[in-house]
């Protein structure tokens, strides 16, 4: 058997994650962190370009990961348009689309761009994406937005909760395909998804106005209220598009997109630092129960993933509102490394054929 080398980057609103797999076995590990200050300094997602990768290359460099022994790289899925899921080799089109956030702006956007670009300086090494965050299986019916102006979008974690239903549905000797599933992913942004038969049938957008608010979103706002604040006179465009995302939820409320950092406060009595945190709780455990009837009462189980399910009371504060409808199972924080390597062996092994990106 071939032993292949697989790269994995996956960057975050609040932190990079970077692995490398020989073939399934994982050899390296390591969640780079960046604080609020060190973003601070970047306008917009593609401006950390530069800085994102030369910490990525820093890092394998420090643990001994020679770049050049590298098979293939694969970047976790940007905004882009709306695609099934699948996997899909960077192209200029992607490319294009990723620089100017043609679709929305996102962390994940740097996933492709940095890819690509340090595949571009090695030897026959080709630069994937899978299962972007804009994988799109909703119902129609689940697009209408309340007036013809708007429409309700796919963006979410849809790596993580694929990887995350296919593992729950393994461990219950069932098949994803089969099963009527709740996934929450809990992170710098927070997607509640209805995984109707191995299908995400209808989601939050994660990224940019609905949902749970999360540590630097603010999730669903009042709408009218939040017409008045725009000509208001008191904000710039750019000062409401942060309060949405960037420096809402957590980060407005508290002063830190660190959800540890604010469940460490609450555990050392800072009661605002404890209300917060149950009240993003609630939000979430209000979307499960708004999902669950997107399937119409039929759910096999709810699941909880993402860094912040680490959080042993917020997973029993949404427990104990949701058990009437499913019984919960936690995953503490992601699996996506893992399924982003998978996904690339499998290109390497000739068992899936990459799908083509256009732009048109």
């Amino acid at each position: 058997m071939n032993i292949h080398k697989i790269l994995t980057i996956n960057p975050g609103s609040t932190s990079t994650k970077i692995a490398v797999f020989e073939n399934a076995k994982n050899i390296f590990l390591k969640n780079i962190k960046h604080s609020s200050e060190e973003l601070a300094p970047y306008s917009s997602i593609t401006e950390q370009y530069q800085f994102i990768k030369e910490t990525i290359l820093k890092a394998l460099a420090e643990d001994g990961i020679d770049i050049n022994t590298i098979t293939c790289i694969v970047g976790r899925g940007g905004v882009v348009r709306p695609i099934p899921s699948g996997v899909y080799e960077v192209n200029d089109d992607m490319k294009k689309d990723l620089i100017i956030s043609a679709f929305g702006e996102h962390a994940s956007n740097l996933g492709g761009l940095i890819a690509d670009d340090i595949a571009q300086g090695l030897d026959n090494v080709k630069a994937y994406i899978t299962d972007p965050v804009v994988v799109d299986e909703m119902h129609d019916i689940a697009r209408v937005a309340g007036h013809p102006e708007f429409e309700r979008l796919s963006i979410l974690h849809a790596l993580n909760q694929k990887a995350i239903a296919r593992k729950y549905a393994s461990e219950n000797n069932a098949n994803y395909e089969d099963l009527n599933l709740i996934v929450a992913h809990l992170g710098g942004g927070i997607s509640v998804g209805a995984h109707l038969k191995g299908r995400i049938v209808d989601v939050n957008n994660a990224l940019n106005g609905e949902g749970p608010f999360s540590p630097e979103r603010s999730g669903t706002l009042p709408s009218g209220q939040l017409a008045a604040l725009c000509f208001s006179g008191k904000y710039t465009h750019d000062e409401v598009k942060l309060m949405i995302k960037g420096k809402g939820g957590l980060s407005a409320y508290l002063g830190t997109n660190d959800a540890y950092e604010v469940e460490m406060r609450a555990k050392e009595g800072d009661e605002k630092a404890q209300f917060i945190s149950d009240a993003m709780a609630y939000q979430v455990a209000k979307d499960i129960g708004a999902y669950a009837t997107v399937l119409k009462g039929e759910v096999d189980a709810i699941l909880l993933t993402g860094g912040i399910a680490y959080n042993k009371q917020f997973c029993t504060f949404v427990d104990d509102m949701t058990k009437f409808i499913a019984p919960m199972k936690v995953y503490p924080g992601e699996d996506e490394m893992s399924a982003l390597a998978m996904n690339g062996l499998l290109v390497l092994q000739g068992e899936v054929e990459p799908k083509l990106y256009t732009c048109k």
